[in-house]
């Protein structure tokens, strides 16, 4: 894509809201915990503090409504996961889907993975538009028949019905975690896949679900030494022996499975030193990376920490090549976020298609676009006060002090119960996914 492209890619005179799914009703089984275009970007998955899933599909273009080309309607919606009990530990394990992860479409069914906090599931979604009548053995209310009354043998055959889209699980990853799972992410072979929990990092085949093999172990022998576990874990989009994964102390990871069966030591180390003029209580509690991602094109990383976005370069472990301040002038407010645990929040980043603008989340229901050629930046607000059916949105600015102008919105008016942890691009076109608590936006670039 031109740079000129890329200028009109963030003008956010360009970007309305195409869509807004409300579910009404504000229960903490509703919010949304994780969001997922497919790899053609054509189904759109959520996952809730519920344990269910909803994937919603594209609207087909219409020579009547050529505007409603960017629209996604539920497709399907099932549970995933159920509340558990562990009667060895004597603790409760949520149903909050913690990651959803497609799989690349092979046939005419869908393929995802969810996990919760210990069990990954992989879901097949079908079509079904056709049911068989005419059975010899059974009526069509499915009741046996008595086999003296069957005097002719029938062919069964096949009859339209009204579309119907199921889910069915058919692989259950279990009992391989003892920490809670943060990460999972499918290789490039589409054969395996990695579950991370705090300490571990499993490898599995999508075909086994009674054995997996862990690859990374930071556990201590003894747990009072422990001062920092992973927070995320990723595969390369290219090479399927290539994985990375983040920690608590900011430091990023690059593992190759091909040097050892047991990565606990990397291939690459990225961290970038501390500035010891900005040394405070609560540096290492806004360095602990909560996301990290390769770029589509393989060659740079992107890692988001409370405050920044920053993007490393896979040939440069020394520092980041480029950052990006998100809500820098939360900075004088860390107190007081540490006291009310806003400071632990894990916000997501995602690239666009073409690797060129990075999204993230901020509080007051506020997301942030940074366009990586241009180095402009934008803020704009996923609300149902501006978020009619495309209308237009408008940036939003901070005002950190002093006179504040008619269009800014003062630093100790946001809101922090209002949060955007969870962000997808679509693979290929402007139209992004916004979860803002039990709400789901869709934006995409305007349609003259």
């Amino acid at each position: 894509m031109k740079a000129s492209q890329m200028d009109e890619e963030i003008d956010t005179r360009k970007i309305n809201n195409s869509f807004l799914r409300d579910h009404n009703y504000a229960t903490e089984a509703d919010i949304i915990s994780t969001v997922e275009f497919n790899p053609t970007g054509e189904l759109l998955a959520t996952g809730d503090k519920g344990g269910r899933v909803v994937v919603f599909q594209r609207e087909q273009e219409s020579k009547n409504q050529p505007h409603r080309r960017g629209e996604y309607n539920v497709y399907s919606t099932f549970q995933s996961h159920e509340p558990e009990f562990d009667y060895l530990k004597s603790l409760e394990i949520e149903e909050k889907i913690n990651k959803i992860r497609w799989l690349p479409q092979q046939n005419a069914a869908y393929f995802l993975l969810s996990t919760n906090d210990k069990t990954v599931k992989l879901w097949k979604i079908s079509e079904r538009d056709k049911r068989p009548e005419g059975y010899n053995l059974k009526d069509e209310d499915g009741r046996i028949r008595d086999p003296s009354t069957i005097t002719a043998l029938r062919v069964p055959v096949l009859q339209p019905m009204d579309l119907m889209v199921e889910a069915t699980p058919r692989r259950v990853f279990s009992n391989a975690h003892t920490y809670h799972i943060n990460s999972i992410s499918v290789n490039s072979d589409y054969e395996t896949y990695i579950s991370t929990d705090d300490l571990r990092i499993n490898l599995w085949n999508l075909e086994i679900t009674n054995r997996s093999f862990n690859i990374v172990d930071i556990k201590p022998s003894n747990m009072e030494e422990l001062t920092e576990v992973i927070t995320a874990a990723e595969f390369h989009p290219d090479h399927c022996n290539t994985f990375v994964y983040s920690s608590s102390k900011g430091s990023i990871r690059l593992c190759d499975m091909r040097a050892s069966a047991l990565c606990d030591s990397h291939s690459k180390f990225f961290e970038e030193p501390e500035d010891p003029s900005n040394r405070s209580f609560f540096s290492e509690i806004i360095s602990s990376i909560s996301d990290v991602k390769f770029s589509h094109s393989g060659r740079y990383l992107m890692t988001r920490d409370y405050l920044t976005v920053k993007v490393w370069d896979l040939n440069m472990e020394s520092r980041p090549l480029e950052t990006y301040q998100v809500h820098d002038y939360l900075r004088s407010k860390l107190c007081s976020l540490y006291e009310n645990d806003c400071i632990f929040d894990k916000f997501e980043c995602v690239w666009n298609g073409s690797d060129s603008v990075i999204m993230t989340g901020s509080y007051n229901n506020f997301f942030r676009m940074f366009d990586r050629n241009t180095k402009r930046d934008v803020t704009l607000e996923a609300s149902r006060e501006n978020s009619k059916p495309r209308a237009v949105l408008k940036p939003r600015k901070v005002c950190v002090g002093g006179k504040r102008r008619k269009d800014e919105i003062s630093v100790d008016s946001l809101d922090f119960s209002k949060k955007i942890l969870h962000t997808a691009w679509h693979p290929s076109e402007n139209i992004i996914a916004v979860a803002a608590t039990n709400n789901l936006y869709i934006f995409q670039d305007k349609v003259n």
